[in-house]
């Protein structure tokens, strides 16, 4: 990313942030992705300080003829700060150049609680389904740029090979070549499976295409390629999930997600594996079925639950 590229989102963001329903929590993220951010925001913020103090002086009426005194009503004037955010805007139109203003990025968040799912349609015609406890950073100037932040969801991809979707997730980027796929990412657990069309993932890097029923699978800088039963891919909309061999780490946070209860594992059992497909409505009413399913003992208290070995 270019400095200048840096300048315009700084600037962008120094303009958003004086709103009253500014997006915090993307606002840090923003922050948090490069240390040299903070800096040219502050600088950002500044530049729009001078601007409207400018602004202020220019628009003083030059002094007028005595007149009576008449009393005037009080009338609440909004913050300078809140003001920048406002009628700057135009000045910085011209000062950065109105194509560059246009194209700034204005991301915007969404989130689920534990045990929801919605469902998020984009302008372009694409689709995200969020399964429960997941974020997914999306771009109000561009419905073709997605970051899933945590959790699991299914995109939905209109495909336009003029422009195609883009998805990052912890640090590896996913591009649509028309396709339905799940991406999930969870404690350094990256996984992209595809149910229909295909998918590039890290195209300037690894460069591994995914067709239907197959998935990539992350650990750390590690890409690996699995084949996957396209009828499981996004099953968790219906409340069935599916696994071939996933160590019960990853089923624990899935349920977890899905029940909308804490779910936790043993350390001793977390790298085990299961294969099988577990039924939310059933397992939810039915813990003890649960424990049967996944050979383990499901201890429940005021927290949750917690997947114990057998004794």
């Amino acid at each position: 990313m270019t400095d200048r590229h840096i300048d315009d989102e700084a600037l962008g963001w120094a303009i958003r942030m004086a709103e009253p329903d500014a997006d915090w929590d993307a606002f840090v993220a923003w922050l948090e992705g490069d240390a040299g951010r903070s800096d040219r925001y502050d600088r950002a913020v500044a530049m729009l300080d001078d601007a409207a103090a400018a602004m202020t002086r220019e628009a003083v009426p030059a002094p007028a003829a005595p007149m009576l005194a008449v009393p005037s009503p009080i009338v609440a004037r909004p913050s300078r700060r809140r003001w920048i955010g406002g009628a700057i805007a135009a000045a910085v139109t011209g000062a950065v150049g109105l194509g560059v203003w246009t194209q700034m990025p204005q991301p915007y968040t969404v989130r689920t609680a534990p045990g929801e799912q919605r469902v998020v349609a984009l302008q372009d015609g694409s689709s995200i389904a969020l399964a429960g406890a997941s974020t997914v950073r999306l771009d109000r100037r561009d419905a073709r740029v997605a970051t899933v932040e945590r959790g699991e969801m299914l995109f939905g991809v209109r495909h336009d090979a003029d422009r195609p979707f883009a998805v990052q997730v912890a640090g590896l980027k996913v591009v649509d070549l028309g396709t339905v796929f799940d991406v999930k990412t969870a404690a350094g657990h990256t996984q992209v499976a595809v149910a229909e069309g295909a998918v590039m993932v890290d195209p300037d890097g690894a460069a591994m295409r995914l067709g239907p029923g197959q998935a990539m699978v992350a650990e750390g800088t590690t890409l690996e390629r699995r084949t996957v039963a396209t009828a499981d891919i996004g099953g968790w909309r219906q409340g069935r999930l599916a696994y071939d061999d996933a160590p019960l780490a990853e089923v624990a946070a899935d349920l977890s997600r899905q029940l909308g209860r804490r779910v936790a594992v043993a350390p001793s059992l977390a790298r085990r594996k299961f294969r099988g497909t577990l039924d939310m409505a059933t397992v939810g009413r039915k813990p003890a079925l649960l424990g049967t399913l996944l050979d383990v003992t499901v201890r429940q208290d005021a927290e949750g639950w917690t997947l114990e070995p057998r004794r």
